[in-house]
């Protein structure tokens, strides 16, 4: 095979590196689908070419050629993989597949219990308020959407605050997000080297959700408060969040013990998720560079690319070793 066939496997390192400077550069809502596609994309991707580099070597063994009626002549012009290589595949592809049933499994497991637990909410109406004294705020995949908010965390904003953190709510509700984080962790799961890509999504869906507040508030001050005052609350008395909601990954105000304080600037590189965000909505809104854009596309594009010559030019050689056209 081709030396451009391991780009797909080359690929992931260079998004996990890229994928905190996406995050901060890009308006949340480009970043999010460009990072949860790309996660997607590149696990897809490698997974084909381990799976075509174990094929190509096994269809060199004898009885693997007798039972799939191959010409050994034309299998062995084709170009050569070795057994390490292929031994090596293999077991990184099996573990790459159950790794992903695993987490389809609890990732389903978790959404219909997200369900349920929306189903059984008190009232009729999208948002619920809790008696909880613990301050929380949260929103529960289900059809429809339902958003929690308890009384420990109105009592800890103020009125324009409290409208901030609803709007943020009712943004993660209309937009789904926990279908693109899903898909990312999904995608981390299958490939392990993918993982900061799925980290900086579950940061890009709270800043898409911080963005869409601080428009309907118009006041992105007011936002930046309403977020650190939540997250501070929250960190204070730490809620006992269902084990749904802990598995989905759904904590509207991170508890990362990293960064909580306001930091100057030049530290944000090491700060926690919830002073970037104050960070982003004390400066003006993130415009769209499309070069930096079109770059990543083109990069995962051609890793796709890379993957589906592979795949094409394997069936063309098992199709001529079968005697068949190509």
């Amino acid at each position: 095979m081709h030396v451009a066939v391991y780009l797909p496997l080359v690929v992931p390192v260079l998004a996990a590196i890229a994928a905190r400077p996406l995050a901060d550069r890009l308006p949340p809502a480009a970043a999010t689908w460009l990072l949860a596609a790309s996660a997607l994309a590149l696990a897809l991707a490698s997974s084909a070419v381990l799976g075509m580099l174990t094929l190509s070597a096994l269809v060199r063994l004898p009885v693997v050629a007798t039972l799939w009626h191959l010409s050994r002549p034309v299998i062995a012009s084709g170009n050569a993989v070795s057994l390490p290589v292929a031994i090596v595949a293999g077991g990184l592809l099996a573990v790459a597949a159950v790794a992903a049933c695993r987490a389809v499994w609890r990732r389903s497991r978790a959404i219909v219990a997200a369900h349920r637990h929306a189903s059984s909410l008190p009232g009729a109406g999208q948002v619920v308020v809790t008696e909880d004294a613990a301050a929380d705020a949260y929103t529960v995949p289900g059809w429809p959407c339902r958003i929690v908010i308890t009384q420990g965390m109105l009592r800890a904003l103020s009125a324009g605050e409290r409208r901030v953190l609803l709007a943020h709510e009712r943004s993660h509700a209309q937009g789904s997000h926990y279908l693109f984080t899903s898909v990312a962790r999904l995608a981390a799961a299958a490939n392990p080297l993918l993982r900061p890509v799925a980290a900086q999504v579950g940061y890009t869906v709270e800043r898409w959700a911080d963005e869409q507040a601080a428009t309907q508030a118009g006041d992105r001050s007011l936002t930046a408060c309403a977020i650190a005052r939540a997250a501070l609350a929250t960190s204070a008395a730490p809620p006992d969040r269902d084990a749904a909601m802990a598995a989905l990954g759904l904590i509207t105000q991170e508890k990362e013990k990293e960064g909580r304080g306001g930091l100057p600037r030049a530290d944000l590189r090491r700060a926690g998720p919830v002073p970037r965000r104050v960070a982003a909505l004390l400066a003006p809104p993130p415009r769209l560079p499309l070069l930096l854009l079109a770059v990543a596309i083109v990069l995962v594009a051609f890793s796709g690319g890379s993957a589906l010559e592979a795949v094409s030019d394997f069936h063309q050689l098992i199709q001529l070793a079968q005697g068949q056209p190509a």
